[in-house]
């Protein structure tokens, strides 16, 4: 199986896991909505691609791992849409967990699935146990406190904050997370990769701020918008657009060229420069162009 397909198999199981049996039926529905279909997998794609790149020595372990970081990406998503924090109406182009199912199931969706990513890697590890702990504190790191993204999420009700600190607690830390698991998972070695994951989550959350600021509702699968609307940080609103721009190139520059030395270097690379294309809004102001 090529990455996609052991992402989406991997979810499916892990899902079939979670709303089989006497799963309460509204809930079942609400996990599948929050997981399929998805948006661009990224986290989970760069959390194998790394394991690839260091020869995938346990597969199931880092599908496990990739899969884990996908579904607690799901329920960062279904908590953060939440009428306490963003209010959203729309992600993925379809409606939010919360105005489709109702608030009290959203809730237990988002903790439904964190319950699943830990879940899966548990069950997916037995045959490789010395992987579990490593890959559970790793990937637990990368979405608690005092440096994950639940401190991420945290910093948006602090008065006083420092962007980059924010930044990288909300956004980068997960992609530290998925380089890490994906090099555990094959036995190299997670320090190689930091360097490359932080700067790749700055970069997303960068484009994120920029989609928000000259997007189109259309073109995100999200309303554009809500951070002047909620009155959260952006980046724009500090740089300015063009300014933003080149801090977002300078980004996936630094990302490309910390891909360390490994048998898959080049086709890291090209993935990078890809997304980045992906990352650049369609449409911008005539200055910015």
């Amino acid at each position: 199986m090529d990455i996609a397909e052991r992402i989406e198999t991997g979810l499916h199981m892990a899902l079939h896991h979670s709303t089989s049996g006497r799963c309460p039926a509204k809930l079942a529905g609400a996990l599948r909505h929050a997981v399929f279909p998805g948006g661009a997998r990224i986290r989970p794609r760069l959390c194998l691609a790394v394991a690839l790149a260091c020869g995938d020595r346990h597969a199931r372990a880092a599908t496990a791992a990739a899969v884990a970081i996908e579904l607690l990406h799901c329920a960062s998503l279904v908590h953060d849409d939440m009428p306490c924090f963003d209010d959203a109406a729309v992600r993925r182009d379809k409606p939010t967990v919360h105005v489709a199912f109702g608030e009290e199931i959203a809730l237990l969706t988002g903790d439904g699935l964190i319950v699943a990513a830990f879940e899966t890697l548990a069950r997916e590890t037995m045959l490789t146990p010395a992987l579990t702990a490593p890959l559970v504190a790793t990937i637990a790191t990368a979405v608690g406190s005092p440096h994950g993204l639940v401190a991420g999420q945290a910093w948006e009700s602090e008065p006083d904050m420092h962007l980059g600190s924010y930044h990288q607690a909300k956004t980068a830390s997960l992609f530290v997370g998925a380089v890490s698991a994906g090099a555990i998972a094959a036995s190299g070695n997670p320090r190689d990769w930091i360097a490359l994951a932080k700067a790749l989550g700055a970069a997303y959350q960068v484009a994120d701020d920029l989609y928000d600021t000259v997007g189109e509702t259309g073109s995100m699968g999200k309303p554009a918008g809500q951070d002047q609307r909620n009155g959260k940080p952006n980046i724009v609103a500090q740089l300015g657009v063009e300014d933003t721009l080149r801090h977002l190139r300078k980004l996936v520059e630094t990302a490309a060229d910390n891909v360390p030395d490994c048998p898959g270097a080049e086709s890291m690379k090209a993935m990078i420069r890809k997304e980045a294309t992906r990352l650049m809004p369609a449409k911008l102001p005539a200055s910015a162009a």
